[in-house]
């Protein structure tokens, strides 16, 4: 009902639109000017690395007033999407800025928000009223991350460091939105979104590849970085072949194939990101004015991973709140069974849903339970292609929408019939590559 209050465009008495009620709030919200000129890429590079910089002390900067964030972690499954680091001001991550922009998307793409992208108006009451959501979303997470004791109880806390920490969580999640508004109008390379979440999976990726801490694992104390234990466990062990063995497929910590197996994604994604089907259109009002409209081979890009993520996070949350207070019930352990790791302190799934469809943390652990292994492959394929499909629809860049697109610019394509030559590249490119890649991280899961 808010979001519809704040965003609906269905016209009202006088021609009004209740979008109109986001226009005086437009004057007080945060905005990043447009850039007047053409930005170099030296400046762009420098633009870039300062809102990454920014982005890295805030995601190291411990929250104030704090009482204590010891004890398993709820969110820990969603944490590397969301770019987020616990008891940090990062602690909301991209939170506020995704789930708004997600919102806001399939409201305008199941056509609930009728706006005109033609019109700048239109433009401007839009990207204000998405920027607004989001700000209400970090103040509502703020509050619920405070209220239901994250970092203490509130009577422990005290009234003034509560309100110090949601104020903290809120001009975090304003810091994100600007530095993501400034990328993204020019003045830097990319989106600000895709870059804090490749950021953050590659401060995971090096953290756990060359981390120097040791953890006791039940085999005396190990490093946890993969390749700091390869080294070490071929200086300090007799046996060098035992010792590869275990560096390459040791349990319940991070081990070299983990690690090659990641690279090798990144390789094959890097590989396969510049293919696309270039489809030549010609102009109704210019005569021999050609152009072309490229459809990527990652159509629908990431967002039927990120879709599938917030999905079991939901689901990781859910079952674990059920299973802390009903652990004898039955249908809550037919959603999850749970048990806190002896190593890392987060709880994992060991029965029900839950379980099946987490990733098999080894290939020991699919040669032992193969069922599992394959729940857990067609889940998250058809999940993907479920989404995928869905996202398509709602997001406007299906092949119905791409053509009216094209017809309102006056652009029509040397064939017989447009829809129908979309239709046939989108829906070949958008599904199965998709499901391609989820099939490749299934062997990957760092």
């Amino acid at each position: 009902m808010l979001i519809y209050f704040l965003c609906g465009t269905r016209k009202m008495a006088g021609g009004f639109r209740v979008l109109h009620l986001v226009r005086p709030f437009l004057a007080f919200l945060p905005e990043v000017q447009s850039a007047d000129r053409k930005i170099p890429f030296r400046e762009k590079v420098i633009y870039t690395v300062i809102s990454l910089f920014i982005f890295l002390v805030c995601s190291q900067l411990p929250l104030y007033g704090i009482h204590s964030t010891t004890g398993a972690d709820p969110f820990y499954w969603m944490r590397v999407i969301l770019a987020s680091n616990r008891g940090t001001v990062m602690e909301l991550g991209i939170t506020p800025i995704v789930t708004s922009g997600m919102v806001m998307q399939l409201l305008v793409g199941s056509k609930i928000i009728e706006v005109d992208n033609s019109v700048r108006e239109d433009r401007a009451l839009l990207n204000g009223a998405q920027k607004l959501l989001g700000i209400l979303i970090a103040i509502g997470e703020a509050v619920a991350y405070v209220l239901s004791g994250m970092y203490g109880s509130v009577s422990q806390l005290g009234t003034g460091n509560a309100i110090l920490i949601i104020l903290q969580l809120f001009f975090a999640g304003i810091i994100v939105i600007c530095l993501d508004e400034l990328l993204q109008k020019g003045y830097g390379l990319g989106s600000g979104i895709s870059l804090f979440i490749a950021t953050n999976i590659c401060e995971n990726i090096i953290w756990k590849a060359f981390s120097p801490t040791t953890i006791n694992s039940g085999r005396g104390a190990e490093f946890e970085g993969a390749v700091i234990a390869l080294f070490h466990l071929l200086i300090t062990r007799s046996d060098k072949v035992r010792a590869l063995r275990e560096a390459f497929y040791r349990q319940n910590l991070p081990n070299v194939t983990n690690l090659l197996a990641t690279v090798l994604v990144f390789l094959i994604v890097i590989y396969f990101q510049g293919f696309r089907v270039v489809l030549p259109v010609r102009s109704k009002n210019a005569r021999g004015q050609q152009g072309s409209y490229p459809i990527k081979l990652f159509y629908t890009s990431n967002m039927p991973i990120i879709l599938h993520s917030a999905l079991i996070t939901n689901l990781y949350f859910i079952s674990q709140l059920l299973y802390r207070k009903y652990s004898g019930n039955f249908l809550v352990n037919l959603l999850g069974i749970w048990k806190e790791s002896e190593y890392s302190g987060h709880s994992i799934p060991v029965g029900g849903l839950a379980y099946y469809v987490t990733a098999p943390s080894s290939m020991a652990d699919i040669l032992a339970n193969p069922f599992h292994a394959l729940f857990y492959v067609v889940f998250m394929l058809s999940a993907c292609a479920l989404f995928s499909k869905t996202w398509i629809e709602v997001s406007g860049s299906s092949a119905k929408d791409v053509a009216k697109q094209l017809k309102v610019q006056m652009m029509h394509m040397q064939c017989l019939s447009c829809l129908v030559t979309l239709s046939s590249y989108i829906a070949c490119l958008a599904t199965p590559f998709v499901e391609n890649i989820d099939f490749i991280l299934f062997f990957c899961e760092y």
